[in-house]
This record gives C-alpha cells, structure tokens and sequence, in this order.
C-alpha cells in the first residue's frame, strides 16, 4: 500500500481505540442504568457493537502488521499509483484504471488493486504494450494507451 493509505489505516486505528470505545462504552454505561440486563434490548445492542468495533480494529492492526509500503510509481512504466489508460483489443473500449493497494480498491471509481488480475497485469507495463488479462469470462488483451 502507498505510504498515505499507510497513514489513513493507522488514523482509523486510533479512532477507533480512542473516540469509538469511548461512545460504546457510555452507550453500555447507559444501558446499565436502566435495569435488568437480561431483557435489556439497548445493552444487548450495545455490547454486540463493542464487539463487532473490536473485531474490526484487530482487522486494522492485523492490515497494519503485514503492510508492505511501496512508493508510488514515478517512471514510465504502471505500477502502484498509476493512472492507466487501456484499450481492449476486442471491443475498443477505452478504460482508465488507478493502480492501488487492496484497502484501496474501488471498482466504480476506477481504483483497482495491484493484486487484482487487471493489477497484475498492467504492473509493469509500458505505453504500447498489450497485456493479457485473464477474467471468468474469459482472456482479454489490453493496450496501454497512457501512463500519469
């Protein structure tokens, strides 16, 4: 993953630690006062939130541990950051794709991981080149049109 997204994984860990266990905890202490704990609805709810925020920060931190921060590519050929345009050989159809880490990756928007098969594919390449992108549907070929 680029060094921001590096640097927005560790933000949302402290968030989390910090400002969302603190609202969990007073959702709890609320709940508390107000009685019965067995058929108490808003305490159930409560303590199913806690769990399902801590569940995620030890997603986080497990991300954060194995991370491997790349820089962003700067030369002429794709890589992490990339913004690739690509013409399929088949159909014409002109994409634009941002190379990106796997937390990154937004298909709407055009955010594809590096790991992805279009990833893998263009990682790599130079203007000009056509790469072969293997999908489900079956093999596609792609032309590099540009690199930014």
């Amino acid at each position: 993953m680029t060094a921001a997204a590096f640097e927005a994984l560790q933000a949302e860990i402290a968030q989390l630690e910090g400002e969302g266990r603190r609202e969990i905890a007073e959702r709890i202490r609320t709940a508390r006062e107000w009685g019965d704990l067995k058929e108490n609805a808003e305490y159930h709810d409560a303590k199913k939130s806690q769990a399902m925020l801590e569940t995620r920060i030890l997603q986080l931190r497990e991300a954060a541990l194995h991370a491997e921060v790349r820089e962003e590519s700067t030369g002429d050929a794709c890589g992490l950051g990339s913004r690739v345009t690509v013409t399929d050989e088949a159909t014409g159809k002109e994409s634009t794709y941002t190379l990106v880490s796997a937390t990154e990756a937004d298909a709407a928007s055009g955010a594809v991981s590096f790991q992805s098969p279009v990833g893998r594919a263009l990682d790599g390449a130079k203007v000009g080149d056509s790469v072969r992108v293997v999908t489900p549907k079956g093999e596609r070929r792609l032309v590099v049109r540009s690199i930014r």
